[in-house]
């Protein structure tokens, strides 16, 4: 724990340390949520950013279909539907009687509108291309919806109960990032920026009797520390993604908290401009990745808290290959490996950090490692918005730190102008083909090998997938152990 931090932990301690414990407690039919970064916007079809979907997934928007913990599907707005043999027709059969929170009726039309905005060529929302391979979008009446893909998708449903794929209505589509409008259990109240998001029950919701909290609270408060100090003050009741490690500690040793750890989509990387003129090199890639210790940086960043990976591939998912040893830790091979590319005397890199404890610890940790194997790291740490715009949106980086949230997003590597710049047509091809296979064995052959192309050209720096920590008040109940995408849905969750 750094000073700083141990100051924050302190005078937040001390500020409660008069109370009687609890006496700040939320009510038994409200929840406060802990979030270290706030969004830059309530809109998950406007903005990357995962923090969106933590917030408003499921909460305040609904999607067809459902993903559930377990990383099953299971119906949402749509109640049932059914498949074409080619499977590349899929007729949904809505729920009916659904209104949004403006009060404005739910139908096939707003499906059909949303759907068609996400594929516009203005477009900006980041899963466009599964929006773009829809051929046609047929309303036959107000509670059903056909879609035809251009090519199959067998995890088409899947891709449904994805933050990308929410429905908004026409009339609020254009203020959601500021005032969003869903169908979901809870509507938007009010965001006072730099502290909350505020969204209270919908009594006018279908299934308002089985939803049990009256309000949700999302504060922002981006010290671990002080957060830690806010669970004990009573201010907070959870934080769905915290670190494993010493700043838990007072919770861990409390009966009146609970800590449990699950798995998570969360593939932290080493993020690499491909078309910067050195790390344009496979050589100079694979320096890097020789001079990677994957232990260093779970035990230094997440406390022990993660699995090494080789590859953009969850170890939880059936298809995983263990790929860690394709360039094993060797800096005298990455020394040569530089000389090689033409930097006997060193190599100079920016490494730019988001405001995220795993970036940052682990960015001092990599920095370090690098320059044992003859790089010259100097760190840059940015707030999100820049990195954002800096890195994921100009590609104005060399390197950067950063866990890719969404449930198996390889595919992010066949993306047209994407932030690692890696263009290979073999790859692609890879990917197009684990997309369109309808056999799981031909399916499962493809996504191997797009992982073994990935980590044979160290297309970045595979570091680890990071587990899912929750901390949480004893008698919160429904609370997701695992994360098979960041959301966290509230809908089921109770006090005991």
């Amino acid at each position: 724990m750094t000073i700083a931090k141990k100051l924050i932990y302190a005078t937040a301690v001390a500020a409660i340390a008069v109370l009687p414990f609890g006496a700040a407690m939320a009510a038994k039919d409200s929840v406060n949520i802990g979030m270290r970064l706030e969004p830059p916007g309530l809109d998950p079809r406007s903005n990357p950013a995962a923090a969106i979907g933590q917030i408003a997934l499921y909460n305040i928007y609904e999607t067809l279909t459902r993903i559930n913990e377990d990383s099953t599907v299971s119906p949402m707005l749509a109640k049932s539907w059914t498949i074409s043999d080619d499977g590349l027709v899929y007729t949904f059969d809505l729920v009916q009687g659904v209104k949004f929170h403006d009060g404005t009726a739910f139908t096939s039309a707003d499906v059909k509108d949303t759907f068609m905005a996400n594929a516009a060529d203005d477009s900006k929302i980041k899963r466009k291309k599964r929006f773009v391979n829809m051929a046609k979008i047929e309303t036959p009446n107000d509670h059903t919806v056909q879609i035809t893909l251009k090519k199959a998708r067998p995890t088409f449903l899947n891709y449904m109960g994805e933050a990308t794929a929410v429905i908004v209505g026409k009339e609020s589509a254009a203020t959601n990032a500021t005032k969003p409008v869903g169908t979901g259990p809870f509507k938007f109240i009010r965001w006072v920026k730099g502290d909350s998001v505020l969204m209270e029950k919908d009594a006018s919701y279908r299934g308002a009797s089985s939803v049990k909290l009256s309000k949700l609270k999302f504060r922002f408060i981006n010290d671990e520390s002080a957060q830690v100090a806010a669970m004990l003050a009573g201010d907070l009741d959870m934080m769905p993604f915290a670190t494993a490690g010493p700043s838990l500690s007072p919770l861990a040793s409390s009966s009146d908290f609970v800590i449990t750890t699950g798995t998570s989509e969360g593939e932290t990387i080493l993020s690499t401009n491909n078309k910067h003129p050195a790390l344009s090199k496979l050589k100079v890639r694979q320096a890097i990745a020789h001079a990677i210790d994957r232990k260093e940086l779970i035990e230094g960043a997440r406390h022990g808290a993660g699995t090494p990976i080789g590859s953009h591939f969850a170890p939880h998912n059936p298809d995983y290959l263990d790929l860690t040893g394709t360039y094993p830790l060797d800096r005298a091979k990455s020394k040569a490996l530089l000389a090689e590319a033409g930097y006997g005397d060193g190599l100079a890199l920016s490494l730019k950090l988001p405001p995220t404890d795993y970036a940052r610890d682990g960015g001092q940790i990599l920095a370090q490692q690098l320059n044992k194997a003859g790089f010259k790291i100097t760190i840059e740490n940015v707030e999100w918005a820049v990195w954002l715009k800096q890195v994921y949106k100009q590609k104005n980086y060399d390197l950067s730190i950063v866990m890719h949230v969404e449930p198996m997003d390889i595919g992010i590597y066949a993306r047209p102008g994407y932030y690692f710049q890696y263009e290979n047509a073999e790859f692609n091809d890879m990917i197009a083909k684990a997309d369109g296979a309808r056999d799981p064995a031909m399916r499962s052959k493809y996504l191997k090998m797009a992982q073994r192309k990935l980590a044979n050209d160290a297309v970045n720096g595979f570091l680890f997938q990071g587990a899912k920590t929750t901390a949480k008040r004893k008698g919160l109940m429904g609370i997701w152990t695992n994360s098979p995408m960041f959301v966290n849905d509230m809908a089921a969750v109770s006090w005991k």
